[in-house]
């Protein structure tokens, strides 16, 4: 059984905080725990799709989506010491694998770093890549369309071959 009040599971758990604790949270006291987490103090057993929201949040290169410098992950780690390694790779592998990056990758001229400074010219070859990257989704998209359209055309013949079957059973077997 818990034996915490609920006062004191808001000061525990100040992060986690439900509607019905919405009115202890109006207190003078409890107003200070609310300020957002500063850069260099990353939550433990943080995912990589949060950790890809926050570094959203706080750097332009990832809200504007600007096509990466290289060795961001350093600057990442210098910036945000105890960075788990692992979940910072699966954000990156994330945010670089996305749609809207593999279009700005496409178009881009120049590279930026996490403040969105302009730095080192992208390369024909990574353009390239990029471009590539996309063409090979849009084709994977277009299969599965396409079986997912003769899925349901095969299941919709299925169906009226039954009721054919159907309609026969019955008009034969009144006699």
């Amino acid at each position: 059984m818990n034996t915490n009040t609920p006062a004191e599971s808001v000061d525990t758990n100040a992060a986690a905080s439900t509607p019905a604790q919405a009115p202890q949270a109006q207190q003078p006291q409890e107003a200070a725990p609310a300020a957002p987490v500063p850069a260099a103090a990353p939550a433990q057993g943080q995912s990589a799709r949060s950790l890809l929201k926050q570094l959203q949040q706080e750097y332009p290169a990832f809200r504007d989506c600007l096509p990466l410098s290289i060795g961001i992950d350093k600057q990442l780690l210098a910036r945000m010491p105890g960075l788990d390694k692992k979940v910072m790779r699966a954000a990156l592998g994330i945010h670089t694998g996305s749609m809207r990056y593999l279009r700005a990758m496409e178009k881009a001229k120049t590279r930026h770093d996490l403040d969105g400074t302009a730095g080192a010219e992208v390369p024909e070859a990574h353009r390239l890549h990029a471009k590539e990257q996309l063409q090979q989704r849009f084709k994977k998209e277009a299969e599965r369309k396409k079986a997912e359209r003769e899925a349901a055309q095969e299941e919709e013949n299925n169906r009226k071959r039954q009721e054919k079957l159907q309609a026969l059973a019955s008009k034969f077997s009144k006699n």
